[in-house]
């Protein structure tokens, strides 16, 4: 969401000034344009020509950039720029921010900006706790400026305590957030996610090698555009941090069933990117099953249909989403599974794209609708996230 924005990243003397590079990088990265403004202490940690090399832009620290009248307009900054972020700021920048002491470029490119402000305080514990500190950032707050709140936790108050700066992919991600499209704000999104385990006894279970990455790519991607998430999580090793999201936890197959009938009823949308286990052990042993003979009969039965049953309950204005993870005949099965299910759009998985699906960080889809296809390129998962839920709003 930062691709083509302008960003004007203001670097003052502070020991975390090294981590504008990271910063510089991941901006970049994600398609942004970045001027750097640096103050006189802050080429003292950093230099120009390296920040210059980053942005491919000649750094401004001064007014006259040279003796010949030539000079830097902090107004021309503050009407070009998207955004602002200063990071690292420390607390005499955050001082004269609060009370418009214009003593260097920084400072006047502040305070002609037009555009939001975001501010990463960088300082030791102490002054960051000190009443006068509070007060300034307090000051900042109420004139709507953003303040990325410095790291905490337990590595931070090990190292330097709370005044840590907070980590560039943290502010990044804190600026992505705020250019998101809010476009998702009245929609309340039912995402199931994530395997399911069928218990065979207490140690063992009948599985599938889902991350749930494609379903945390989601959860995230619908939460950062300003929809109420519901997520039915399988078991997997990492789940979405956002305020958005509300997480249940299942094992297996029937509770995922209780979880999305029960919750769907009270959402918008739903996407069933879990992949849930088509059968499951007739019965479950209490104990261990020990080897016993050469060979073992496990009888299953048929798990009870998730997407079937929710395409039953799918009222007027609902829009249910599934996915198809197939072999052969990826696009026929896809299209039969679509009309049977009673989904609004099907997003279609094959095992024979390389480095998609199941495991993998990236993945490559159709998404087939009763009307359209439209095949994607392989792309990350966060992306492939985009494209989905672009296509859920785009079918209100």
């Amino acid at each position: 969401m930062l691709k083509g924005k302008k960003i004007v990243l203001g670097i003052t003397g502070s020991i975390a000034a090294y981590k504008a590079c990271l910063i510089i990088r991941q901006l970049i990265k994600r398609g942004a344009e970045v001027q750097v403004v640096i103050t006189p202490a802050g080429k003292e940690f950093i230099t120009p020509i390296t920040l210059s090399a980053l942005t491919s832009k000649p750094v401004i620290s001064e007014f006259f950039s040279q003796r010949d009248g030539t000079w830097h307009s902090h107004v021309d900054l503050g009407l070009w720029a998207d955004a602002m972020l200063i990071a690292p700021a420390t607390a005499s920048t955050i001082g004269k921010m609060a009370h418009g002491i214009a003593d260097n470029m920084l400072i006047t490119t502040y305070l002609s900006m037009k555009a939001p402000v975001f501010v990463a305080p960088a300082m030791d514990l102490d002054m960051y706790a000190h009443q006068s500190t509070q007060d300034n950032l307090e000051m900042l707050r109420q004139r709507g400026n953003h303040i990325i709140e410095p790291a905490s936790g337990e590595l931070a108050s090990h190292l330097t305590g709370k005044g840590r700066m907070q980590e560039p992919e943290e502010i990044v991600a804190t600026l992505e957030e705020f250019f998101y499209p809010k476009d998702m704000i009245d929609r309340r999104v039912l995402i199931t996610s994530g395997p399911t385990y069928e218990k065979i006894d207490p140690v063992r279970f009948i599985g599938n090698y889902s991350s749930g990455k494609m379903g945390e790519a989601l959860a995230m991607e619908c939460a950062r555009r300003g929809a109420e998430v519901l997520m039915v999580s399988g078991p997997v090793h990492h789940l979405p941090q956002h305020d958005n999201i509300d997480i249940t936890k299942v094992e297996s197959a029937a509770e995922m069933y209780d979880e999305a009938t029960r919750l769907y009823p009270t959402c918008t949308d739903a996407i069933l990117c879990a992949a849930v286990a088509d059968f499951t052990p007739e019965t479950t042993a209490d104990e261990k099953i020990k080897r016993e003979g050469d060979d073992m009969i496990l009888r299953l039965n048929p798990t009870r249909d998730i997407a079937a049953e929710l395409g039953r309950m799918k009222r007027s204005g609902q829009r249910l989403v599934g996915f198809a993870l197939e072999t052969n005949n990826e696009a026929s099965n896809a299209r039969e599974k679509l009309q049977r299910k009673n989904f609004d759009f099907i997003v279609l998985n094959s095992l024979r794209d390389e480095n998609a699906g199941f495991m993998h960080d990236t993945n490559k889809i159709t998404i087939i609708s009763p009307t359209s296809e439209h095949q994607f390129e392989l792309k990350a998962k966060s992306e492939v996230a985009r494209d989905i839920v672009n296509e859920l709003v785009k079918e209100v």
